[in-house]
């Protein structure tokens, strides 16, 4: 019946010219191509549409089925024959429509969809948008109304935090971050071709320009990154980053000159909309582009060598506070320079003064500075040394609580609680490297046998008497497991080197997971007993905290029988 319908309309309107299409014509074609995809005539359809004689309405009319095509190609509970046959549909759709109607008609799908279907949607629509864009004349307007309706919905999407997170994608951020720069290109391109500097092209380029200093304040200013020496090719948010700051210079705003006349009164760039929102657009924005070169090093071969440090590090400072000033931890760990400085600098000295500062500068922060800092670098630090050391600020913290007279909320009850659930962990269970994380375990044993002896029971001014049943099943089970599972392996690998000894061959052994080729055994030896030294100090401080909690529960106990 529907088919029969949407013929009977085409027929007539076959014989009508473009200009004498009524609106009734449009809705009833509408109406009845909806029809033939809710009821499944899509072979049908398929038909219509190719038929050369129905070209002009197709031109006029099509652009209202696209809709209802793409939400069924969304539909993952299609058969495979179905959707190639929507998907013809739909090229054809894109290939005969009026360019205009469809453009808008296409941001409207992009706007519809919410959480994980966001990205769903725009991976599909974003080739059919730039070839729709590619047929318009007023190109400058339409990419900077596509870019504009992209960005707004792809800010609405989580940005993945962990290395876990980013290789998961569960909500296709990092998929929708590399179309996008696929789907720029070609209008970056263009504006690269025309020399003419054209209004059109100015206004292209203006355009490009918005969109790249959105990109970079979101999701680029609280994306994390992988390690340059790690997976840096296989890093979607590093990829992102040096193309949208490629871009910048392509359209003729070369970072470096952006970069050194951001916060001057004379500026040899100038755009107006982001002048007007200097504080809040630009700032966050330059900053973001300050940290991909400087901390990163995106595109740094670009800047001028002749730069002293000193100097960066007075220029950086802006940027630097704009950082500390969100409350995103993703974002404040990136104006925290000083932990790169503790952990990678080869220079002892400097090391040495960067952890000072670091000290310093957590003494200058109230309670709930120095809680949300101990949060943020407990997270992304990824240091073992840096943890311990996070994790004798929060027990000196908790010590300056416990004697004043009124507690320290932040320090105190469930926020400390909060708190203590990253550092009573083991990151991988049982099999984490207990080796490679022995400073961290150290110290957090040592926090935990402070707070049994400190607060008592009855008092539970911390809350850890409630929270025990969780600290022993995340952190003391585990523990034990992972120790006894080390101290078999390094026992284990002392038996292979002793009999390398005995035959004087060079051998390879494994230490914190890595393979440590061609030791002389003697050697080997002093490396896995030192290993297993560190595992029987890990393991006689968790016997105490172990001893300390059941003296404790038995006082406890036997004190609440005497009340009654």
């Amino acid at each position: 019946m529907a088919v029969e319908e949407l013929q009977s309309i085409i027929k007539r309107c076959q014989i009508l010219e473009e200009q004498d299409f009524k609106e009734e014509d449009f809705g009833l074609f509408q109406l009845a191509g909806q029809r033939c995809i809710e009821e499944g005539h899509t072979d049908q359809l398929l038909e219509i549409i190719q038929n050369e004689k129905n070209k002009v309405i197709i031109k006029n009319m099509g652009w209202n089925l696209v809709g209802p095509v793409v939400r069924c190609l969304l539909c993952k509970d299609k058969e495979d024959s179905k959707r190639k046959v929507y998907f013809l549909i739909f090229d054809l759709l894109v290939k005969l429509c009026n360019p205009k109607e469809l453009l808008l008609g296409l941001l409207e799908l992009i706007e519809e969809p919410s959480g994980k279907q966001i990205s769903q949607s725009i991976l599909l629509l974003l080739q059919p948008l730039q070839t729709v864009i590619q047929k318009l004349h007023n190109k400058a307007y339409s990419i900077g109304l596509a870019l504009s309706t992209l960005w707004n919905q792809l800010s609405l999407l989580p940005v993945p935090y962990s290395k876990e997170q980013i290789q998961m994608d569960d909500y296709g951020l990092c998929q929708c971050c590399k179309a996008l720069i696929e789907f720029t290109k070609p209008f970056v391109e263009e504006v690269i071709d025309n020399k003419e500097n054209s209004l059109e092209n100015e206004k292209l380029k203006d355009e490009l320009l918005k969109f790249c200093f959105k990109s970079l304040k979101c999701p680029l200013l609280t994306a994390q990154f992988f390690e340059q020496s790690e997976e840096g090719g296989n890093d979607p948010f590093r990829y992102f980053a040096s193309e949208i700051i490629g871009f910048l210079s392509a359209i003729g705003h070369p970072f470096p000159k952006m970069i050194f006349n951001h916060g001057r009164k004379k500026r040899t760039w100038n755009y107006l909309e982001f002048e007007e929102e200097e504080n809040k657009q630009l700032a966050d924005s330059m900053a973001s582009l300050a940290y991909l070169v400087f901390v990163q090093g995106i595109h740094i071969d670009q800047l001028p060598m002749v730069l002293s440090p000193l100097y960066l590090l007075q220029f950086n400072m802006g940027h630097i506070e704009v950082f500390l000033q969100r409350t995103e931890e993703s974002v404040i760990s990136k104006g925290l320079g000083l932990v790169k400085v503790m952990t990678l600098c080869p220079i002892e000295t400097l090391r040495k003064k960067s952890l000072a500062m670091l000290q310093l500068y957590i003494n200058k922060l109230d309670s709930q500075g120095k809680y949300t800092l101990f949060r943020c670098l407990l997270n992304t630090s990824n240091h073992s040394g840096v943890e311990a050391f996070i994790i004798q600020n929060i027990k000196n913290q908790i010590d300056m609580s416990l004697k004043r007279t009124r507690n320290n909320k932040w320090f105190t009850g469930p926020q400390l609680i909060s708190l203590l659930d990253l550092v009573l962990f083991l990151p991988e269970g049982a099999e984490t490297d207990l080796l490679q994380n022995s400073d961290r375990i150290m110290a957090s044993l040592n926090l935990l046998r402070y707070l049994v002896i400190k607060d008592n029971e009855n008092d539970n001014q911390t809350g850890l008497w409630t929270e025990l049943g969780n600290i022993e099943n995340n952190f003391l089970k585990p523990l034990h497991i992972g120790l006894n599972m080390s101290k078999a392996h390094y026992e284990a690998e002392i038996k292979n080197s002793q009999e390398a000894q005995k035959s004087k061959d060079l051998c390879s052994i494994t230490v914190s997971g890595e393979e440590i080729p061609n030791m002389p055994p003697e050697m080997q030896l002093k490396v896995l007993h030192s290993a297993l030294f560190t595992f029987d100090l890990i393991e006689s401080v968790l016997a105490r905290v172990e001893e300390l909690i059941e003296i404790k529960t038995k006082s406890t106990s036997e004190e609440n029988i005497g009340i009654k």
